[in-house]
């Protein structure tokens, strides 16, 4: 096979995994951070002026991480997951990057999730139910 062949060939893979990877690198690295304390998949964000709420789900278990948007000082930050009829798993303090993670057993239970950042905060109501 030519020369010319095999760049005609492998040009549109080749085209893909740039841009694949062009799109990796343009993810936030809070997510990526986030996604590396919490298993399983992200099912929720839950956005607010000061920061976010990302969630995940593994099998019955449930797992959240307030991320701040302004990174690097310490500021007081919170993140909680209650499965319906259970107690709240709570991580509240002062952290420069992320509250969490806190995980809870939820089953097919319906789970509320609650984040705050300085200030602001977020509720999700009863969720994933």
């Amino acid at each position: 096979m030519r020369s010319g062949a095999i760049h005609r060939r492998f040009a549109p893979v080749l085209a893909v995994l740039t841009a694949s990877g062009l799109l990796a690198l343009a993810a936030p690295a809070q997510e990526a951070e986030a996604a590396a304390l919490c298993p399983g998949r992200k099912v929720r964000t839950l956005p607010f002026s000061t920061g976010s709420v990302l969630v995940y789900k593994r099998g019955g278990y449930v797992c959240a991480v307030t991320v701040a948007k302004k990174q690097g000082v310490k500021q007081k930050m919170a993140v909680s997951v209650r499965a319906r009829g259970g107690r709240p798993v709570v991580d509240d303090g002062r952290f420069a990057y992320h509250a969490g993670p806190v995980t809870v057993h939820a089953g097919r239970r319906c789970v509320w999730v609650t984040g705050r950042v300085a200030a602001d905060s977020v509720s999700s109501g009863w969720i994933l139910c």
